[in-house]
């Protein structure tokens, strides 16, 4: 006696060895012997025997009309038994019962199960729609088939094109899109962002990182809706004043300015000057709700993303030649030891004189003019007005770094230069990626870029502190320490920042640039208005779940709008390579196997490194260039016979950190090793292999 039972959904044979209650034993053509359970027997017979039978039945039911086999099944609940005798003839014996059974397994469209061996028809509006679908996957499987062999052949479908970066970064993973760029990778054997650089799906390795950034946080577009900006609405004092700013020559957003009173007095005074949006713009009002959503401009060379429209920038920005709203911060120092007497914040309308460029005035306002003991080579009258004021500026700024050096425990260093990038011939408002870059320096610690940074630190640790002495919560960065792995960390309490050496830090100086500057700029202006009170007046109370939304929302866009930026900065640093034809370069070995260009802002790794020591100068010769991975390897084919450099920790007092200028891997959540019956939505992104 043999038998044909149902086990986890699969149809199998053997000889009938014995028989309880509610179980059976059960000998398999392989010899191997099972329990089965009495219920899960669908049929017994004596031949042919069950080697003979499957082939058999299967055959057979290949053979079966699905339509005739609906016509056929009886209308109401039927057993697998029942269609053989309907299909095949009254006497259907073992085999074709068999068949009708795993024809019927086969088409859930047309039958469905109403228990062991026993099934229904399927409604004929249900098997219509079900039908239809069916006809429709083909149709979709064949367009896949179709993209994914002209994608083999190097050309890309335009529909694949038009889906290129959410099928690399963002896909649906049951899209006929994806599936095809899957398919085609599998088909030749090569990877996906390679096959679709081949089939010229990417045509621009600017654009390319240009679009991808704006599908990932932009992917509304970067227009603004039409917004007016408001007016202070509130009469201002005019300040007694005549500040400055300084700034470089793209800077538009305007958000500091210096002014002094009392040179030679004996007591000089400090003046602070943030540009006051706070003033007109309302939490939760429309210009509110943009700059949430933005959060902060986007900087990256020959081009900017506003986080306000350049008309609101325009209206509230430190311009020369107006009198500017603004919360100004004054520190009253004592003019001899320049200890600090007294401090005091005040709303009100600033003259602004005048807009001082970094990069037009480093060369002019050096160490040795403010000292007197230089000319200034091409100083305007105005400049050379400003000498008594830069001059004392710049030598409370050098009080002022020494003081929180002390602090820290140990100095700041500034022996590499800040990068400047300028386009030459940018049509219109955006780079195409093909202009001529000019890689500049800034060199940090030099003396305008100190009294700005110096100025900056005091009013944010001193508006910071002064926040947590009114009761009012800010926004604040913290460190707690200097030692390896200590991170920068924002939260809503007045914490030390190790890194900087003071006793709090929020920022609050640049509300035309960045979204907490401006909430924190609301609470200082409620504690301005208020005093002691400010915390029943302020936008934003203790423990308020929307300032902890801003602060998580803020870190994660921060985190990549500084990303692109580096990456957009190493792209021109690999177009200036080939530019100027660079083939070789000097260069410091870092760590390991990666060194940093003497003269470049850029990291890369090397062969020939080893037994070198860290700090060592070499002579590296470049490989390939890789635009789109933004990776770059070279070769050390000499060791310069120069002193070691000491590689000691180094920072800035801008309090950015001091990143690696090294490519962040090109990540794709694309994974042509998946099966395609397990699509899900998408998944963390794996590491590409280019």
């Amino acid at each position: 006696m043999h038998i044909l039972f149902d086990e986890a959904g699969k149809l199998m044979t053997g000889r009938l060895l014995s028989e309880a209650e509610n179980s059976l034993q059960v000998e398999l053509d392989s010899g191997k012997r099972v329990k089965v359970k009495a219920a899960n027997a669908l049929l017994r017979f004596d031949k042919p025997t069950p080697a003979q039978l499957m082939p058999a039945a299967t055959a057979l039911a290949e053979s079966m009309e699905l339509e005739l086999a609906y016509e056929f099944a009886p209308e109401e609940e039927f057993g697998f038994a029942d269609l053989a005798h309907e299909y095949f003839s009254a006497s259907a014996g073992t085999s074709e019962q068999v068949a009708a059974l795993i024809c019927l397994q086969g088409a859930p469209h047309y039958f469905r199960r109403a228990g062991k061996g026993r099934y229904k028809k399927a409604p004929p509006e249900v098997l219509a729609q079900a039908l239809a679908a069916i006809e429709k996957k083909k149709q979709v499987q064949a367009q896949i088939d179709t993209w994914a062999a002209e994608l083999a052949a190097g050309q890309c479908p335009q529909p694949v094109r038009e889906q290129l970066y959410r099928i690399l970064f963002r896909p649906d993973k049951n899209a006929p899109e994806y599936k095809a760029v899957v398919e085609a990778a599998r088909l030749s054997h090569t990877a996906p962002l390679t096959l679709l650089q081949n089939a010229g799906a990417i045509t621009s390795a600017y654009q390319f990182h240009w679009q991808r950034f704006l599908f990932d946080q932009f992917p509304k577009g970067t227009g603004f809706p039409p917004l007016q900006a408001p007016a202070v609405a509130e009469e201002l004092p005019l300040a007694p004043v005549q500040a400055f700013s300084i700034d470089d020559s793209q800077t538009t957003e305007i958000d500091d300015a210096l002014s002094l009173q009392g040179l030679g007095s004996g007591t000089v005074t400090l003046g602070i000057h943030i540009a006051a949006p706070g003033l007109a713009i309302q939490p939760d009002g429309a210009l509110d709700q943009v700059a949430r959503t933005r959060l902060s401009t986007v900087y990256m060379p020959g081009h900017k993303i506003t986080m306000l429209p350049d008309e609101v920038v325009q209206a509230y920005t430190l311009m020369a030649g107006r009198d500017c709203p603004s919360v100004s911060l004054y520190v009253s120092f004592e003019e001899a030891t320049l200890e600090p007497r007294e401090s005091r914040t005040v709303l009100e309308r600033v003259p602004i004189a005048l807009n001082l460029r970094h990069d037009q005035l480093d060369t002019v306002i050096t160490e040795a003019w403010l000292a007197g003991e230089a000319p200034a080579n091409n100083a305007t009258p105005e400049i050379a007005a400003l000498q008594p004021s830069l001059a004392f500026l710049h030598r409370l700024a050098c009080h002022l770094k020494a003081q929180r050096e002390v602090v820290r425990g140990k100095p700041e260093n500034f022996n590499r230069p800040d990068y400047t990038f300028r386009l030459e011939g940018v049509q219109g408002n955006e780079p195409t990626g093909d202009e001529r870059v000019v890689i500049g320096t800034r060199q940090r610690g030099a003396p305008l870029d100190l009294m700005v940074a110096e100025a900056m630190i005091l009013a944010n640790s001193t508006w910071g502190n002064w926040l947590a002495e009114c009761g009012v919560p800010g926004i604040y960065r913290s460190q707690a320490s200097m030692a390896p792995g200590v991170k920068v960390r924002m939260g809503t309490k007045a914490q030390p920042h190790a890194g900087i050496g003071v006793k709090s830090y929020a920022w609050s100086t640049s509300p035309l640039r960045r979204y907490v500057d401006l909430v924190n700029q609301w609470q200082i202006i409620a504690c301005a208005r208020h005093g002691r009170t400010a915390a029943l007046a302020a936008p934003f109370k203790p423990k308020d779940a929307n300032l902890f939304s801003v602060i998580s929302a803020f870190d994660a866009a921060y985190t990549a709008y500084n990303g692109f930026q580096n990456g957009m900065e190493r792209y021109w640093t690999l177009q200036h390579l080939r530019q100027q034809g660079t083939t070789e370069l000097t260069a410091t070995l870092i760590r390991d196997n990666l060194v940093r260009a003497d003269t470049l802002p850029l990291v890369l790794p090397v062969m020939g490194s080893d037994g070198l020591p860290r700090g060592a100068h070499v002579r590296v010769r470049l490989g390939e260039i890789d635009d789109i991975t933004l990776d770059v390897h070279g070769t050390v084919i000499e060791r310069l016979d120069l002193p070691v450099d000491d590689m000691a920790e180094e920072s800035d007092s801008s309090e950015e950190g001091d990143a690696e200028e090294l490519a962040a891997p090109l990540a794709l959540a694309i994974d042509v090793n998946e099966a395609e019956d397990t699509a899900q939505p998408p998944q963390t992104p794996d590491p590409a292999t280019h």
